[in-house]
């Protein structure tokens, strides 16, 4: 089998040789264009933009022209000061297509980006429920109940009594009361190895008495 046919030729590494890189590096410096300046004969070792419609192809100038050229060069030559202006704006987009807020939505829902284009699709398992951080009822799903907000200092203080956000002040209360007989040194004959968390207990109670409602 001819070797540029296996699978693994394409994986082959050959290690570059310095001394021929070297050479080509002087090649390159030996072929550099002359200026291309009218009757300069020194090296045109520095390039210069064509212009505004031929942005990939240079001039080659040595240093004194190179810097001429670039003194009188005007990118926007030929072009009106409207088209300057609409130019200047497109440029802050990187010359971008954009467009306003919600005029780029799904076709006929009213919604961009993945929240519309997951509206009616199948989901058995309720996979797609919160989307972003936000309930996101499915087609055949139940409204979801108005919950009241938790904040941080509420949930962590719940986590430490074992409650969920749903917890009522009498669930507090009755959480509270088997934990504290639980962690107590007395219940515990003297034992102070949970007095830390008996701490933990009584403070996050004191904090949830004040935020949870009544049932």
């Amino acid at each position: 089998m001819p070797i540029d046919s296996s699978k693994f030729f394409d994986s082959i590494r050959i290690k570059p040789n310095k001394a021929a890189a070297k050479q080509q590096a002087r090649a390159r410096e030996n072929a550099v264009m002359m200026c291309e300046w009218p009757e300069c004969k020194d090296k045109g070792s520095h390039r210069a933009p064509k212009g505004r419609n031929n942005a990939r192809e240079y001039w080659h100038f040595c240093l004194n022209h190179v810097r001429e050229y670039n003194q009188s060069y005007n990118f926007f030559s030929g072009m009106n000061d409207e088209a300057i202006a609409r130019y200047q704006k497109d440029a802050l987009t990187g010359h971008r297509p954009t467009w306003k807020m919600g005029a780029n939505t799904s076709p006929g829902r009213g919604k961009g980006g993945v929240e519309g284009e997951l509206d009616g699709a199948s989901d058995p398992f309720s996979m797609f429920s919160e989307l972003n951080g936000r309930w996101r009822p499915g087609p055949n799903a139940a409204p979801k109940a108005e919950g009241r907000k938790v904040f941080n200092a509420e949930r962590k203080a719940l986590q430490v009594m074992g409650l969920g956000p749903d917890a009522t002040l009498e669930d507090v209360k009755v959480k509270y009361k088997a934990l504290v007989k639980q962690h107590h040194p007395d219940a515990n004959g003297g034992d102070r190895s949970t007095e830390d968390r008996l701490i933990e207990i009584i403070k996050a109670y004191n904090y949830l008495k004040t935020v949870v409602r009544e049932s």
